[in-house]
């Protein structure tokens, strides 16, 4: 136990154990409330509460009171304590002696690691931190110490680089790779972000989580390893994290290793806390609580109290909230060593048994409503489950329910397709439809999946084909699917496949065989009474016809789509069947019926999280804008940019057609523009996260488009309608509309696109103007 005493005058706070009194990275804001907290003559006990290693000392060591503010300072960490009565002991001790110390302010007692010193400690302080005594604390704890007066401030983990992070100048802004790269310095002298190792650095933090031990102990491992192969090594589970170690000499001994802080961090937990615990620890990126009641090992009730008792301890953090629905992640390393100690005591593959089947059972009931008016909603519960999903489909590949990864991944066909998860949707078509299983009495192995789900493994494994841009194999693709489908005499899948391959036919350049298979395929799907598919098909086979020239029946079918689209509330199909009208607009040189219709797709992709299909319409939306408007040739760039960029994440290219549009343009623009201007654009645009491309081309007006302001009396819309116009005009996004007003995101999509329709504007911008001459 540590214990170090300061002379009256002294105004600052240096523990022999917090070092050299180096700045700390990141902390200014934590420093600047703890100054406040402990300047409040109500706040008798301040408490830096957070997990492990996530600098509680480190802060705790860098506050200095202000001349006066004390008259006199006593630290002590508890960490080492032999027993609460120890500890108890200890600050009843220092309290005895700053009560010798003459002054007419309060002294300050410094407490370093109070966990686990229980009621002895709590009641201690509680006797001590009262007016009368002239005391204040400041404690260090992962959890409340509950004592009359206490004032908390959750210390939390540094902020990590966003995904993709290369550019190292802006690595080094970023508080972890900050903190990352001083103490690499520390180990290996010369340590500097480079191009080459930017991303692995980054990649590092992420990993970590942002947290300051796990950082500084990484960190010291590059006296052996480069970053990359640093990344590398850790990326691998199995303890690799938790293997960590090599703190400081002299540090505590929770402080010299992750693993070392996971056992402190878990010391003392009852059966049921280690129990629930372990079971959250097999969930990837965090969990929401209806999938925690899914897994949950323990009765509801328990469940509920046992989880409330983990986060006070830290070791399950509240995340982010998604759509105001609270999630929860373990943080590393507690997460790693449950992992060690569940694979221990045999309980691994049953806690991951149950993560397998509770996210089995969400993709399966999700899937019918991935049409209709809470289409949106349930996407975006799937986007953020994504990883657990994937870990939910390793795991039952891995025990051999082929039959049930199968059914698994054929339900993520629209959540995959929205998310952009082209690759590795083609990845597990191919590797399920391809597993075996041994035959009966040693005979040949024998495919593991039945021969329908094979032919629809097939078909998706084309649809992911040709998001990713290669229309030759998804039409070659399709054939074998459809072929199996014939043979399987499965009327309502060779509709279907017939429809898909009749789209892949029309990207391949054959409208030809695009219209005779998608002319029987509307027909029998219209029959089955497949409405969204049918709609699809519709619009297909109008983009085919038009392409042939037949406008007129090309027309009048697109608006039977749109129509279909809308009445089934399927936004991702309204927004295609958009498209496809914006581009027979544009034939038609209606610049400004394109740019409408391109507008409400753009909107309707921003509220899906659309990810595939955004690159080609905001594309199609700037190329447009451009053409009649050259001055906005800077924002072209930039989107054009972030389009390049997003379809590099997804693996996916465009068709050739829109290729050559777009590298045209482009070398338009490059001659136009100043060429560190156009740099300069083109790498601000690389850096552009896609819904801010989305944004930033929704907010610009189209040239000479401003409408006559409407008034009040005169303007035709309903009294829900003003509502939803006055919220437009306020900067609200749909989803926080939708929110407001207590209705779905899909109404709001609706009223939004009946508003700009009926006061004739083509942007919220323009509603927004609209408004404002109301008032």
């Amino acid at each position: 136990m540590t214990v170090t005493q300061q002379a009256p005058s002294a105004p600052g706070i240096r523990p022999a154990s917090a070092g050299s009194g180096r700045a700390l990275v990141g902390r200014d804001a934590e420093l600047l409330v703890l100054r406040g907290r402990l300047a409040d003559p109500d706040a008798r006990l301040v408490t830096l509460t957070g997990p492990g290693g996530v600098g509680k000392s480190a802060l705790a060591a860098a506050f200095e009171a202000a001349p006066g503010q004390f008259r006199g300072v006593r630290t002590a960490d508890l960490g080492p304590a032999a027993s609460a009565d120890e500890a108890a002991a200890t600050v009843l001790r220092l309290a005895a002696e700053l009560r010798r110390v003459p002054g007419d302010t309060d002294a300050l007692l410094v407490l370093d690691g109070c966990d686990h010193h229980g009621e002895p400690l709590t009641t201690v302080l509680g006797e001590l931190l009262t007016p009368a005594g002239r005391l204040t604390a400041l404690a260090t704890s992962r959890e409340p110490m509950r004592v009359a007066g206490e004032r908390l401030l959750p210390v939390r983990r540094l902020p990590v680089p966003p995904p993709g992070a290369d550019d190292p100048d802006e690595l080094a802004g970023n508080a972890s790779a900050a903190l990352f790269t001083r103490a690499a310095r520390d180990a290996v002298p010369g340590f500097a972000l480079t191009e080459e190792n930017t991303a692995a650095v980054a990649s590092l933090c992420a990993l970590l989580e942002g947290l300051p031990l796990a950082l500084e102990l990484a960190a010291g491992r590059l006296r052996l390893f480069t970053p990359q192969v640093l990344l590398a090594r850790l990326r691998h589970r199995g303890g690799a994290l938790t293997a960590l170690s090599g703190g400081p000499s002299g540090a505590p001994a929770r402080h010299c290793s992750l693993a070392a802080l996971a056992a402190s961090a878990v010391a003392g937990l009852s059966r049921d806390q280690l129990a629930l615990l372990g079971q959250l620890s097999v969930f990837e990126a965090g969990f929401g609580l209806p999938m925690l009641e899914r897994v949950s090992p323990l009765p509801r009730a328990d469940t509920d109290a046992v989880l409330d008792s983990l986060l006070d301890r830290s070791l399950v953090l509240a995340l982010d909230q998604e759509q105001g629905e609270p999630r929860f992640a373990v943080p590393e390393p507690v997460r790693s060593h449950m992992a060690e100690e569940l694979s221990a005591d045999g309980l691994l593959d049953a806690a991951l048994d149950r993560h397998a089947a509770a996210y089995r059972q969400l993709v399966t009931t999700v899937e019918p409503r991935l049409t209709g008016p809470r289409q949106s909603h349930w996407l975006h519960v799937l986007a953020t489950e994504h990883r657990n999903v994937v870990a939910a489909l390793r795991r039952l590949h891995q025990s051999g329910a082929a039959e049930d990864v199968a059914s698994l991944v054929l339900a993520l066909r629209t959540p995959w397709l929205v998310q952009g998860h082209l690759k590795e949707g083609v990845e597990w078509c191919d590797a399920v439809g391809q597993d075996e299983e041994p035959g009966p009495d040693g005979s040949a192995p024998r495919p593991a999946l039945s021969e329908p789900l094979r032919a629809r493994l097939v078909d998706l494994s084309a649809t992911f084909t040709l998001a990713l841009g290669d229309a030759d194999l998804a039409v070659r693709r399709h054939r074998r699917a459809l072929a199996l489908c014939k043979r399987l005499g499965d009327r309502r899948q060779t509709a279907l496949v017939s429809a898909r391959m009749g789209l892949a036919l029309l990207r391949f350049g054959d409208p030809a065989g695009a219209v005779a298979a998608l002319g029987p395929a509307v027909t029998a799907l219209e029959s089955l009474g497949a409405a969204a598919a049918a709609a699809d098909a519709t619009v297909a086979l109008a983009a085919a016809l038009r392409t042939q020239g037949d406008t007129r029946k090309a027309r009048d079918l697109l608006e039977k789509g749109l129509d279909a689209h809308r009445r089934v509330a399927d936004a991702r199909g309204l927004a295609a069947a958009l498209r496809e009208w914006a581009s027979a607009a544009a034939e038609r040189e209606d610049t400004q019926g394109a740019a409408r219709a391109l507008r409400e797709c753009l909107e309707l992709y921003g509220s899906l999280g659309e990810r595939t299909e955004l690159p080609g319409a905001l594309e199609e939306l700037t190329l447009l804008r451009w053409r009649t408007d050259p001055s906005a040739g800077p924002r072209a760039t930039r989107t054009l940019a972030a389009c390049a960029a997003l379809r590099r994440a997804l693996g996916s290219v465009p068709t050739p057609a829109r290729r050559a549009a777009v590298d045209e343009a482009l070398g338009t623009l490059r001659s136009r523009m100043h060429a560190s201007g156009y740099a300069a654009a083109w790498a601000e645009g690389l850096r552009m996260a896609p819904a801010t491309a989305l944004e930033e081309e929704l907010a610009a007006p189209d040239p000479d488009s401003r409408p006559a302001a409407p008034t009040p009396e005169a303007q035709p819309l309903t009294p829900r309608q003003v509502q939803v116009a006055m919220l437009v005009a306020e900067g609200l996004t749909n989803r926080q509309i939708a929110a407001r007003l207590d209705i779905s995101e899909w109404t709001v999509v609706n009223h939004v696109r009946q508003i700009m329709r009926r006061l004739g504007c083509a942007t919220r911008l323009q509603v927004a103007w609209s408004v404002g001459r109301w008032t």
